[in-house]
């Protein structure tokens, strides 16, 4: 079943956390699919402007189509990822896309609320939601690249202005997060203090995390002994941190990086130890159940797990409603 963001987010503010996952090719769908049905967890599956680059558009429509049909019981919203006007306008238009993301953080404020309003009025009218970002966050993903010494924190009165001027679903902040596996050095981490007062200021708004991944050691070891040559000391957003930032509004969590290591560290051990082998689909399966493991267990830390048949109830409750009613 394929729901709004809005939908997942009536449900989940302030008791969990949605997780957020883009995908790129056949073998992340089935594992992302596979872990959620396991885990029982609704989640949102992101398609990139890379992503739409590199598989297809129309390959990607039709992989999760079919990832759709072979999960029937999957509650998921389909979202594009970081869009600029045009893409957002493009996503909005195929019918398909359940939610969109209109990333203009880089303009000036007055700019940012113009172009998001843009796409509000345009994605509404159609049903569709609508995420923004304010703030930047440093690091690097796809083609995003932010240096850290440009990256700026939300502010919280900002943020109260932006939601209410442009009519944004949910906003993605800058909150000491960042893109990319080159993450946090030393104590650095999420400003509570930051997240806080933005979630006093626009209390019962759902607020999204960018850059979350945690790039755990034991990853990042395997794939550097496997021939890889990760800097050693990538860290990234402690999961242990997503049950306090849930009941502050954050609502959604991204997360690809860590998803990208797991690939790496399959392939690299597979063929280091099989050299001989030149059949993909052996390491293939492999990484399909890797990733659903991987997803079971984030699903646990964002607090998700068993919620799908809440969020399924909630959803088909609402368009009964609807439909009562002639909305």
């Amino acid at each position: 079943m394929i729901v709004t963001t809005r939908q997942l987010f009536e449900v989940a503010y302030g008791r969990f956390a949605v997780g957020a996952y883009n995908i790129n090719n056949m073998e992340q769908a089935r594992g992302l699919f596979e872990g959620h049905q396991r885990a029982r967890a609704p989640f949102i599956v992101q398609l990139s402007k890379g992503a739409r680059a590199y598989a297809g558009v129309r390959m990607l429509e039709a992989i999760l189509r079919a990832a759709e049909e072979e999960y029937p019981e999957a509650v998921f919203a389909v979202h594009l990822d970081h869009g600029d006007e045009a893409t957002c306008y493009d996503a909005i238009d195929s019918g398909f896309y359940s939610s969109v993301m209109i990333d203009a953080s880089h303009d000036p404020f007055e700019e940012n609320v113009a172009t998001t309003r843009r796409v509000v009025e345009r994605a509404h009218a159609v049903g569709i939601s609508v995420e923004a970002e304010l703030g930047m966050l440093g690091g690097v993903e796809e083609d995003i690249q932010v240096d850290e010494k440009h990256a700026k924190l939300t502010d919280p009165e900002e943020a109260e202005a932006f939601v209410r001027e442009s009519g944004c679903d949910s906003l993605a902040v800058a909150i000491g997060t960042s893109h990319g596996a080159y993450k946090f050095s030393g104590g650095q981490g999420i400003h509570f203090g930051r997240v806080e007062e933005i979630h006093r200021r626009i209390p019962g708004f759902p607020l999204v995390m960018h850059g979350s991944s945690s790039v755990p050691r034991e990853e990042v070891e395997r794939i550097n002994a496997a021939g890889g040559t990760l800097d050693p000391s990538a860290k990234g957003v402690d999961e242990e941190q997503f049950a306090r930032a849930v009941p502050l509004g954050v609502t959604k969590v991204n997360i690809d990086t860590d998803g990208r290591l797991v690939w790496t560290r399959v392939h690299r051990e597979h063929f280091r130890d099989h050299p001989e082998n030149f059949d993909f689909r052996t390491p293939g399966k492999i990484f399909m159940e890797e990733y659903a493991r991987f997803i079971q267990h984030k699903s646990d830390k964002l607090q998700s797990t068993g919620k799908v048949d809440e969020v399924r109830r909630a959803v088909t409750t609402q368009a009964a409603a609807a439909a009562g009613s002639g909305a």
